[in-house]
This record gives C-alpha cells, sequence and structure tokens, in this order.
C-alpha cells in the first residue's frame, strides 16, 4: 500500500502528462525564439568558467549572468538522472520520455513512472517546438552544434526515433525537414538520398569548406564540418573550422531573413562529452565556447527587440566541484585554483592523438609543452601502459583506463577540481532568459514547463498535441478502408508505404517528407515515420484526401 501511495503522490506532483501544463504565467509571444542548450552543465561550470576568465584577464562574468532566472527540474519519464535524448525531448513536445527516446512518446514502465504515460501512445511520434514554428507559424527554422547533426539534442528537435543512436533514420528526417540552417558536424551521416533531396529542394550543402561558410548570405543552408563531431575548443584548428560563436551569428543572419521570424536551437555540445571524460579544463573551455555563442545571441535580440533567448542545460554530469579531497579549501588562492588549468593548451582527448604519435623518448617533453607538467615516474609509467588503450564512446570514457582518462587525471591532480562521476547526475539545472517585455520563467520550473513557456512564447495558438493529430496520424486511420502495404523499394533498399485506390498508386517513403502519388510528388509538409515496433507509419493526415 505505500508502494501506491508513493507512486501516486510522485505523479501528483509531477503533473506531467502530455498536453498538462503548470506554467501559469502571462507571456507575450515575440516574433524569434533562441533556445540554447550547454549540453550537460552542472551549475559549478558557470562557478569555475568565470573564476578561469577573471584569472585570465578575460573579465569577471559571464554573458548569461545578467539573465539567470531560476533553476529547471529536469528528468526522463521513469528516471530522475536524464539522457540527452528524453529531456531535450521535453522541452521540445512537452512530454519527459525514457532513455534513447527522441520527441517519441515512452513506453510505460510501470512503478517507476514519475508522470501519467498512457500506454496506448506507445512509440507515437511527437511533434515539436520546431516543427510547430515552421507549420503554424511558417518561421524559419535551424539547429547550429558542435556534435554531428543527428546527435541527441538536434535530432530531439527535428526527428522521431525510440533509439537516439539510429541515425540512418534520424538523418533523413532532419533531411526531410527542410530546415533553413544546419550548421554542425557530420558529414558522415549525409547520405546520396540526403544529397538529392538537398538538390531538389534548393538546400545548398557545404562540405568542411569554411570560406564557403562564411560566403552564405542567405537561403537554405547545411554547413557540416568533419566526419563526425567537432574537436573541442581547446584543440579547434581556427583556420579550419568555424567557433559555436561564429555559426550562431551566421545562422542569426540567414535566419533574420525571414519576415515571419525563426526558430534557432543552438547546442554547446561538447560540454557534455568533456564532462563524461572529467577533463576540467575541456569543461571550462566549451563553456566559455558556449557563453560566446550566447553573448551573440542576446546581442541580437538587445537589437531586435522581438526576440526571446532561453539559456538552460539538459541535465548535469560527472559531478564537477571547484574543491576535493585532499586539498586545503579556505587557504587555496585564484592562482592554485586556475593557474595550472589555465596552462593546459589541449584537451586530453587532443593531447590523447598527439601522443599517440609521439615518439616514447619525447613523451615527457611533449606533455610538458601542452600542460606545464613534469611526469612522475609513476605517471611516466601509467601513460605508457596506456598507450594504445582509447575507447570509442565519449560516455564511458571517464570510467576507463584508456590513454584519453589517463592524461585527464594527471592533468586534474594538479588542480582542485574534483568529479563523483564519469555519467550524467541528477541535480536541477540552471535557468537564463531574456524576453524584450520580461515575460521570464523565474524559480524553479519543471522540463515540461519549459515547454508550455516556449510555446507560449512563440504564440502557438492550439497544443502540440494537435499538431501531433494532424501531422502524425496512423497510416490505418489515415486509408482507413483502402489497401495499405508496408514494402522494401526496390531500388534502394528503403521502407516505403504503398496504397492503392482504383487506378491511383501513393508511395509514400519511410523518413521523407516527399510522397509520390502516381509518380508525381506531393510534399508532406512534415515527415513521414515509420516505427517497427507498432508496425506502422505515422503521416500527415490529410493524405486521406489525395485518392480521393
Amino acid at each position: 500500500m505505500k508502494r501506491v501511495q508513493i507512486v501516486v503522490v510522485l505523479l501528483l506532483m509531477c503533473a506531467c502528462a502530455w498536453g498538462q501544463g503548470q506554467y501559469k504565467k502571462p507571456v507575450r509571444p515575440v516574433k524569434n525564439v533562441i533556445v540554447m542548450i550547454p549540453d550537460g552543465t552542472s551549475v559549478d561550470v558557470l562557478s569555475a568558467a568565470r573564476w578561469y576568465k577573471t584569472y585570465n584577464g578575460m573579465g569577471t562574468a559571464l554573458n548569461v549572468d545578467p539573465y539567470l532566472c531560476g533553476l529547471v527540474k529536469t528528468h526522463s519519464s521513469n528516471a530522475p538522472i536524464g539522457d540527452s535524448a528524453p529531456t531535450t525531448s521535453c522541452y521540445m513536445t512537452g512530454m519527459p520520455q525514457r532513455t534513447g527516446n527522441v520527441a517519441i512518446y515512452p513506453l510505460s514502465d510501470r512503478g517507476n513512472d514519475l508522470c501519467e504515460v498512457d500506454t496506448a501512445m506507445a512509440y507515437q511520434p511527437l511533434a515539436t517546438i520546431l516543427e510547430a514554428g515552421k507549420i503554424e507559424k511558417g518561421k524559419a527554422v535551424g539547429l547550429v552544434a558542435t556534435c554531428e547533426f543527428p546527435h541527441a539534442t538536434p535530432a530531439d528537435c527535428s526527428a522521431h526515433s525510440y533509439d537516439r543512436g539510429n541515425y540512418k533514420i534520424i538523418a533523413p528526417q532532419m533531411a526531410g525537414q527542410n530546415l533553413d540552417v544546419m550548421f554542425a558536424g557530420g558529414n558522415a551521416f549525409v547520405s546520396d538520398n540526403m544529397k538529392k533531396h538537398f538538390a531538389d529542394k534548393g538546400i545548398r550543402y557545404i562540405k568542411d569548406d569554411l570560406a564557403a561558410f562564411r560566403s552564405v548570405n542567405g537561403g537554405k543552408v547545411w554547413a557540416l564540418f568533419g566526419d563526425e563531431a567537432f574537436p573541442y575548443d581547446l584543440d579547434r584548428d581556427t583556420t579550419r573550422l568555424p567557433s559555436l560563436k561564429e555559426m550562431t551569428g551566421k545562422a542569426l543572419d540567414v535566419l533574420s531573413q525571414n519576415e515571419n521570424g525563426f526558430f534557432l536551437m543552438v547546442e554547446g555540445s561538447l560540454v557534455d562529452w568533456a564532462a563524461h571524460a572529467n577533463d576540467a579544463a575541456a569543461i571550462i573551455t566549451e563553456f566559455l565556447a558556449f557563453d560566446d555563442a550566447v553573448g551573440v545571441a542576446l546581442d541580437f535580440a538587445k537589437r531586435d527587440g522581438n526576440t526571446a533567448v532561453i539559456v538552460l542545460p539538459d541535465h548535469g554530469n560527472s559531478g564537477f566541484s571547484i574543491g576535493r579531497y585532499g586539498f586545503k579549501y579556505d587557504t587555496a588562492s585564484l592562482s592554485q585554483l586556475f593557474g595550472a588549468v589555465s596552462d593546459y593548451k589541449a584537451s586530453s582527448y587532443g593531447l590523447e592523438k598527439i601522443v599517440e604519435k609521439t615518439k616514447l623518448e619525447d613523451l615527457r617533453q611533449v606533455i610538458g609543452t601542452y600542460t606545464g607538467i613534469e611526469l612522475t615516474d609513476e605517471e611516466y609509467a601509467d601513460v605508457l601502459h596506456a598507450k594504445g588503450v582509447r575507447v570509442d564512446n565519449y560516455m564511458k570514457v571517464g570510467e576507463s583506463r584508456s590513454l584519453q582518462s589517463v592524461l585527464a587525471g594527471i592533468m586534474n591532480s594538479r588542480t582542485y577540481f574534483g568529479f563523483t562521476s564519469g555519467g550524467h547526475t541528477g541535480e536541477d539545472v540552471f535557468l537564463a532568459a531574456y524576453h524584450p517585455q520580461g515575460d521570464i520563467p523565474m524559480g524553479l520550473n519543471t522540463n515540461v514547463e519549459i515547454n508550455h513557456y516556449l510555446s507560449d512564447v512563440m504564440g502557438l495558438e492550439r497544443p502540440l498535441s494537435e499538431l501531433t493529430n494532424r501531422i502524425f496520424a496512423r497510416h490505418t486511420d489515415v486509408f482507413a478502408g483502402m489497401k495499405a502495404d508496408v514494402q522494401t523499394n526496390e531500388k534502394d533498399g528503403t521502407l516505403e508505404l504503398r496504397v492503392k485506390r482504383g487506378r491511383h498508386t501513393l508511395r509514400v517513403p519511410a523518413f521523407s517528407s516527399v510522397a509520390y502519388l502516381d509518380g508525381k510528388a506531393v510534399d508532406l509538409g512534415s515527415v513521414a515515420v515509420y516505427v517497427d515496433k507498432t508496425g506502422l507509419f505515422y503521416l500527415p493526415a490529410f493524405l486521406s484526401e489525395v485518392l480521393k
């Protein structure tokens, strides 16, 4: 009985059923909305970044500081500690989701659910704020990130899958959204079908070309750099790769040309990756690179007068702290706390790549050049032992004995920074916001309430649930009474829905925004999503009229 009572209390406290909300403050809509997410950034990162700036003569404040207004309680549908996919998906859809979910309704986890979960809706794709901005308000839409473009946070805004790692179905959905701007890494995930779609839709695709990126002055554009994610900002080759600040500025230049305004999501993706690796120097410098982008967004918003900016992480990570066991905290000077980390000229990942190419006799000198550290004999032996040991999954670096982890440990040993884990943590995250009329969310908000704020400030007249019903209807309902089969396209092996009525045939390729009626293209206005768990296509309800 007691367990049941606890579950009921949790459900009432959360009140996070899809379509219901606790955010009540009236909000005046604005033309442009910018959401900025420093992935996996715990509150202590702000303090460390601020002191780092002070020590290095870069000022004493962050761009985000004047706009800090509260905290966000962020979680998955069935776990207090969230993963990037379900947490940002909640910001975008209003429904908390399970680990791995990308803007899709979660399965119930009875006994553990932290909100009401309707079992009949499992695997239902959910409309996002980005999709609503584009479809309901005619806004330009864009994404900027330092990870590969189909990674969790960008995908949460513009794709639908129960598996965040299934780039094969996430990437084409993002292409099918006909984004006005996509700046990130990830050229390796651009397929030939995506390139054809770009060509058909007049979307410019720029691959590893900084000059071409800088020449962009309008139109729809994808500019991607590298096969996968960007390097850390500490390791970035500034002659080949733009900064997050520059990409944000360019995105604003392009998106602001739309007379109906825009929605832009900017992610400082690699703060999270650095936290997983327990790399204090990379955490701090990645956040500072993100904060530079925040400065650009805020400057634009204040000049424009009709733009809101909301800044918030999706979850904490690693238990990062200024202070740890083994040091006298109350007498540690600014120099003692931030001197060593300020000397580091590479991240542990960047240094790993350098060390792998270094002759054994040069190891001490090379590591000293990039860190100022004179290795002890024990540390030298640890580096030798770990040389050649790599971990491909960035989430597992902090828990490994890879070369990167060993180097991060050596670098951290000269600092006062501490970590509790190599994984995500469950503390509330910071909230900062700018609104031209001061209509900002304050105090403690849930991730669901943040979604409702975004809906309000975007000026959406109808709930996202109504848009979901329109653009992600089940194909069995849309084509009731017609012959509709899921088949494999003989040409490229992709799945498609084939619907026949009389002499007419409608083909709807999975994860595409274009269907074909008797061979003639039909623009869907959104993406058609196939979910193998249900055997259903989820697609626009208006298609029922196409075959009449």
